[in-house]
């Protein structure tokens, strides 16, 4: 779950790199929380819970899939292909999936060897 707050925390950072890690566990919480709500909209009757939540979440998931494009030394204009059916889904998780660039690239240093992030979890959060 620190994952996910993580993310929600740089909700406006669209520079820098996201590690895989930050960016699969906020795609899976976030997939996990869009499958309870629409459980939740038939109870309640309505779609309010799941479109404030996809409305709330567009920035931040727009965010982490920039920075998870950075990683891999790719614009984050790529993100834009996830617009076109089946080639666009596919080609955004073959490029999410990839690791980073070692080292430094042009979006800068590798999240990997950054002391503030360990394997399990960022500290601090």
């Amino acid at each position: 779950m620190r994952w996910f707050f993580v993310v929600l925390k740089k909700y406006w950072v669209f520079g820098g790199r996201a590690r895989r890690t930050e960016y699969w566990m906020f795609t899976l919480i976030s997939t996990a929380i869009y499958i309870a709500l629409m459980f939740a909209d038939d109870q309640v009757g309505n779609e309010v819970p799941t479109i404030a939540f996809t409305v709330a979440i567009a920035l931040p998931t727009l965010a982490v899939t920039v920075r998870r494009l950075h990683d891999t030394d790719r614009s984050g204009w790529w993100a834009l292909i996830g617009v076109l059916p089946c080639v666009g889904l596919i080609t955004m998780v073959i490029f999410t999936a990839e690791d980073g660039v070692p080292g430094q690239n042009k979006y800068g240093p590798n999240p990997k060897e950054s002391p503030l992030f360990t394997d399990s979890a960022p500290t601090g959060a």
